[in-house]
């Protein structure tokens, strides 16, 4: 059997890095810089009130109260402003260019808001309240690094700085299959031996939540022409097909025998659950086949898929939390397999480690257990066995 973690190196090595495009910065959210970008501008732009008051000198309010003239109006957007002339004051709003001449701003609220002429009741100091040109960013500085995620703060300060679009590592398109000639999609009845299908859902929302597109084609039947007629057509347009069932020892496996020989490897890996896998290249596109019971499709998800799309869209931090904690109850595990178990995590107030317990059985059919889940307990290859209260590793989700 092949490891877990050499798995999951093949994997992310097939996606390699998604392509670079540029996009308008209402389009980027969540998406990696591809390269360093420069600020077109210093932020402030100019040097600037940080707050509604008075532009003054501050030799000129040495000693309060002191009346002065108001001799000109400044709102946000002026852009002629006229010099300060000494002994003589410029009312000025928050933004509004410093004029020159001044070096201080008295807050309004130390005055008493006089409109041609102010009485300023509190000293000032050379450069109170008042914003610098380049004191935040410096034009033609790296404004944002290369692997920056673009959150609500750094669009906008790409917009600050002048930034229409920003060069980004493109969204993965995924082709999401599910196979079985026992699905049905609902709301379609059920005839008995049937059952309704819920992979490609899945996988499709845990996908489009990493920021990829995903297109889905629901309940392919066993039949390996219908099967390469159906998915072949659409691998052009794809940067990744993912598919589930279709993949272990029996008979009427479609995906294995519709893609042996085609450039894809099938191959047990050591874990419970999500046991057989396969990926490679089918006309040149990367191919992930995953088992087909929903369990062992999110676990596979989790270990495989959700670090290699992460890693191909430039992100760095591609896995998920781990943590310490104690079980609430005795577990087992198959001897030589690494075992994910769904639990529910509880942190401990006070503690080092928290506590978790297994929701449900390891059976890969057990579904339901998954939605009470809020972590994977993962047991190692060389431990059979865990006992209430030893400490083991959680994969917080």
């Amino acid at each position: 059997m092949i490891s877990v973690d050499a798995h999951r190196e093949t994997v992310t090595g097939l996606l390699g890095n998604a392509p670079v495009i540029s996009l308008p910065l209402a389009s980027a959210a969540g998406l990696v810089l591809a390269e360093d970008v420069l600020a077109g501008v210093s932020l402030p732009p100019f040097d600037n009130s940080a707050m509604d008051g008075y532009a003054v000198r501050a030799e000129d309010v040495a000693e309060v109260p002191v009346t002065l003239p108001v001799a000109d109006d400044i709102p946000a957007g002026r852009i002629e402003i006229a010099k300060l002339e000494p002994g003589t004051a410029h009312r000025i709003m928050t933004g509004a260019p410093l004029p020159p001449g001044a070096d201080a701003v008295v807050m309004v609220e130390h005055t008493d808001g006089g409109v041609t002429d102010v009485r300023i009741l509190r000293t000032a100091v050379p450069d109170a309240h008042i914003r610098h040109r380049g004191e935040d960013v410096v034009e033609g500085t790296v404004a944002l690094s290369a692997g920056t995620v673009l959150g609500p703060a750094q669009l906008g300060l790409a917009a600050a700085v002048g930034l229409a679009e920003v060069p980004v590592f493109r969204p993965l398109k995924v082709l999401v299959v599910s196979t079985g000639t026992e699905l049905v999609d609902a709301p379609e009845p059920l005839r008995h031996g049937q059952i309704y299908e819920s992979n490609s859902i899945m996988l499709a929302s845990a996908i489009r939540a990493l920021g990829c597109e995903a297109e889905v084609v629901r309940s392919v039947v066993d039949d390996v022409d219908e099967f390469r007629a159906v998915i072949e057509p659409r691998l052009a347009d794809v940067d990744l097909l993912v598919t589930s069932g279709g993949v272990s020892a029996g008979a009427y496996e479609v995906v294995k025998d519709a893609l042996t020989g085609q450039g894809v490897e099938f191959r047990k890996i050591a874990m419970q659950p999500g046991g057989p896998q396969g990926c490679g290249r089918w006309n040149g596109v990367p191919v992930v086949t995953l088992p087909g019971n929903p369990v062992s499709v999110l676990v596979s998800f989790e270990a495989f898929l959700r670090p290699a799309l992460l890693s191909a869209m430039g992100h760095t931090g591609v896995d998920r939390q781990r943590v310490r904690a104690r079980l609430t109850e005795a577990m087992k595990s198959p001897a030589g397999r690494r075992q994910f178990r769904r639990g529910f995590y509880t942190h401990s107030e006070g503690e080092v480690t928290g506590i978790v317990g297994p929701r449900g059985g390891p059976g890969s059919h057990l579904l339901a257990s998954f939605t009470q889940a809020n972590c994977l307990i993962v047991l190692p290859e060389d431990v059979d066995s865990a006992e209430q209260g030893d400490e083991v590793t959680v994969l917080l989700l």
